[in-house]
């Protein structure tokens, strides 16, 4: 068995995937769902491509067992994804994305209650200090063609988001390849109907250098990324998922600052070093014994 920092480094390396993610979906001019509709079937490939190399068989009867579970997963899964990115659109991607990661303060109060987890001090502070974070830099001002409507979004996103962290953790029996291949799929069909409802049109074709950064999406922040981050939830509490999510938006804010030319004030850049530090506070005491949490993806 893998020892925890490991998983934990996993975690990180996810978190980062993720936090550059707006800077491709800022600078491709389609739907937000047709982006997700195009991300599920690219990453869902990815994975499918996984299987073949790996020669790992799908466990069909796991997927059974759990496949009202994973449907639902599937749906909030793309159905976040697709408020998320109306929001970058609506408002700055820094304020989306950090709104958006509102949802792992849910999932650590709950933790208890569902999970059966442990509520130590060092959690308690880096989630509190997290939050602290946020608020500072959500209250710095408004961007955007629409920001409230961006807000709406992305504070729905994150409902959708805390969903899915649930009822990932409740999966039995099932890799994290094989979890994340199904709800992939379950989106995909999902974001295909709301597409063509609410478009007219089933397919939106991205153009020109849009296709580079719509396979980047869909390789190494769907594929990639989803398939590292969903791994590592089953040998990691839920109390520290949620805290070390709070990494995606403090590495969103400098990569659009970076990219985007989002500008970066002082209480941006201290809300930012808040949730950096809050993270890494609440990982200085390891508790000697791991309460046993309901099985995730591995």
């Amino acid at each position: 068995m893998e020892k925890k920092p490991k998983h934990e480094l996993r975690l990180l390396m996810a978190m980062l995937i993720f936090g550059s993610i707006g800077v491709f979906v800022k600078n491709i001019n389609l739907p937000s769902a047709a982006i997700v509709w195009w991300r599920t079937i690219i990453g869902s490939g990815f994975l499918a491509l996984l299987f073949f190399l790996t020669k790992q068989p799908l466990k069909i009867q796991a997927i059974k067992n759990n496949l009202l579970l994973l449907i639902a997963a599937g749906i909030f899964l793309g159905g976040g994804w697709a408020l998320l990115f109306a929001s970058y659109h609506l408002t700055t991607v820094s304020i989306g994305t950090l709104l958006h990661y509102t949802a792992p303060a849910l999932v650590f109060i709950l933790s208890p209650l569902l999970f059966q987890e442990k509520m130590t001090s060092h959690k308690v502070v880096g989630i509190v200090a997290a939050i602290l974070g946020m608020i500072i830099i959500n209250g710095t001002g408004a961007g955007g063609s629409n920001f409230t409507l961006g807000v709406i979004c992305a504070l729905a996103s994150a409902l959708f988001y805390a969903l899915v962290m649930i009822l990932n953790k409740y999966l039995r029996g099932l890799s994290g390849l094989e979890s994340t291949f199904v709800q992939l799929l379950v989106a995909m069909v999902v974001m295909a109907t709301y597409t063509g409802i609410t478009t007219g049109r089933l397919v939106h074709i991205p153009r020109g250098y849009e296709v580079l950064l719509m396979a980047t999406v869909g390789i190494l922040h769907t594929g990639i990324g989803c398939y590292i981050y969903f791994s590592s939830m089953q040998e990691l509490p839920g109390q520290t998922i949620a805290i070390m999510s709070y990494i995606d938006p403090a590495s969103t804010l400098f990569f659009s600052a970076l990219f985007l030319q989002e500008r970066l004030t002082g209480f941006q850049i201290l809300g930012a070093l808040l949730i950096l530090g809050g993270t890494a506070f609440s990982q200085l005491a390891k508790p000697k014994e791991r309460v046993k949490t309901p099985v995730g993806m591995d």
